[in-house]
């Protein structure tokens, strides 16, 4: 028995904190070595000593705020809400950070207070240190986010140019079929660069934490329709059937994340599909809402399937031609985290694969009038004779290369490069006529500023679309729906562009 006491009272001397006894009243009662080594007072200097020694002078009265907060509940506990609330004092007058854990010790009728103490210098650099690298990385976030908004508009202007400029050229009919051939060559080429570049730029803004999903009910027929007229021209071309399900759904989501998620996906099952189909199916059960997005594609071997939504992989696949960076399924990764989205691939390799997309059931319901039909199909007529369209576009190669596009279709188009230069043609616009701006415009108005005080101006919804080199971040702008305006993302596609032109011109028709 008394060699466990000696070590008990080893133990307490040389334990790692320093150990201090006091009464009710604050007296320093008891003070082990190591408390004795971190004040640098000898036992006598401190016992029968207020405690308040040990405590900074400017902060002895929050002290005896913590202390009779204490006495009232005398238990094992921190005392001081942080790191930063605590400072002990030592001898020769330098002050350290201080942790500090309290105990009542009950002898008898007596109760005493036993304090912990621990110097919290280097556990505070730490902090510091933590704080220092976060206000870093939020620096540096900004930054990213400030680069992908000039990004997006910049890197997608010259795109822009291209493809109108290549379209030109198809337009033309070119003297030779090789000649032509070229031309649908350069154009695959332009619309690869295009799906890289924006690739890209989405998986950084989604892993970057600027994108914040913002949640209303959607009509899932109207957002099938714009799938459908997306992926249309691709399916089409290939000889591929594309089917979206009738559906009288509404889902509580973010439309423009869903959207992303889902031009991923089918996007995908076009690229690795060669004959067949690609079809969007709905299924409920007990679990949730699925949308499933089935294709009779190359399919993904077994070994593979648990890296497809990594970044930068591509199934190496013979007979498939790579395209791409392979961000495509990293996207939809991202974008179904934000949503709280589930998504499950199941594939046989030359039959096919099927991605499920699970959806909670409290975020679906149903509306009895769909708001559009996916199925319809528009013909793009070569030309309008009463329409004219009126472009504001403050690039002069984007201006230029637009113009040559739509007078090349046969359209009567007259162009300005500013809000200034535009008045006199906005000032006189007449009914037909079609207004085609950048949203991004140099100066104060955006495009969708443009557009309402020309309709306040003619005092009837003049028909516009609005192009924008970052789509997404426009739409998050634009809070409510805008009759007779549709959005288009740069670098446009022109089958898109003239679309919407028939459309908004009021000369489309069902195939």
């Amino acid at each position: 028995m008394d060699k466990i006491a000696s070590i008990s009272q080893q133990l307490l001397q040389f334990s790692p904190d320093a150990l201090i006894v006091t009464d009710f009243q604050g007296v320093i009662l008891f003070a082990n070595a190591t408390s004795r080594g971190l004040f640098g007072y000898s036992r006598e200097q401190l016992v029968g000593q207020s405690i308040d020694m040990l405590v900074p002078e400017r902060f002895r009265l929050r002290h005896g705020a913590h202390v009779t907060g204490y006495l009232r509940d005398p238990t094992a506990r921190e005392m001081g809400a942080r790191i930063v609330d605590l400072f002990a004092r030592r001898a020769d007058g330098t002050e350290f950070p201080a942790g500090i854990r309290l105990a009542p010790i009950h002898d008898g009728e007596k109760t005493f207070i036993a304090a912990a103490i621990r110097d919290m210098t280097e556990r505070r650099a730490i902090n510091d240190a933590l704080v220092a690298a976060r206000e870093e990385a939020d620096r540096a976030n900004m930054a990213k986010t400030r680069f992908l908004a000039a990004a997006s508009h910049d890197l997608r202007q010259p795109l822009q140019t291209i493809r109108l400029l290549n379209a030109s050229l198809l337009t033309l009919t070119p003297e030779t079929a090789e000649q032509h051939e070229l031309l649908r060559r350069q154009e695959s080429a332009i619309d690869s660069a295009s799906r890289m570049i924006n690739a890209l730029l989405d998986i950084t803004r989604l892993e970057s934490g600027i994108v914040e999903p913002h949640l209303s009910p959607i009509n899932l027929i109207s957002v099938y329709g714009d799938l459908k007229r997306e992926f249309e021209p691709v399916a089409l071309a290939k000889g591929i059937r594309l089917e979206f399900p009738e559906t009288s759904k509404i889902v509580i989501s973010d439309r423009i994340l869903l959207s992303q998620l889902l031009q991923n996906l089918i996007g995908n099952a076009l690229k690795y599909t060669e004959k067949g189909f690609v079809t969007v199916a709905e299924t409920s059960d007990a679990d949730g809402f699925q949308l499933c997005i089935e294709d009779s594609g190359s399919g993904i071997p077994g070994d593979k399937l648990e890296r497809i939504f990594d970044e930068y992989y591509q199934v190496d696949q013979s007979g498939t031609q790579r395209s791409g960076v392979g961000l495509g399924l990293a996207i939809v990764r991202e974008v179904s985290r934000l949503l709280a989205y589930s998504v499950s691939v199941s594939s046989e390799v030359g039959r096919g694969t099927l991605v499920r997309v699970r959806i909670p059931l409290d975020e679906v319901g149903s509306d009895t009038l769909p708001a559009e039909d996916p199925h319809r199909l528009i013909s793009v007529p070569r030309a309008t004779a009463s329409s004219r369209l009126v472009l504001l576009e403050d690039n002069d190669s984007v201006r230029a290369a637009t113009e040559l596009f739509l007078t090349l279709e046969g359209y009567e188009t007259l162009s300005a490069a500013s809000v200034a230069d535009a008045e006199e043609l906005l000032a006189n616009l007449k009914p037909g006529d079609l207004l085609i701006s950048d949203y991004h415009l140099n100066g104060a108005l955006t495009g969708l500023d443009v557009l309402q005080q020309v309709r306040a101006q003619h005092q009837r919804e003049i028909p516009a679309i609005l192009l924008s080199g970052d789509l997404q971040s426009m739409m998050r702008v634009v809070k409510t729906s805008i009759s007779r305006c549709r959005f288009l993302s740069k670098p446009v596609d022109t089958h898109a562009l003239l679309a919407a032109i028939s459309e908004l011109s009021g000369t489309e028709s069902s195939g």
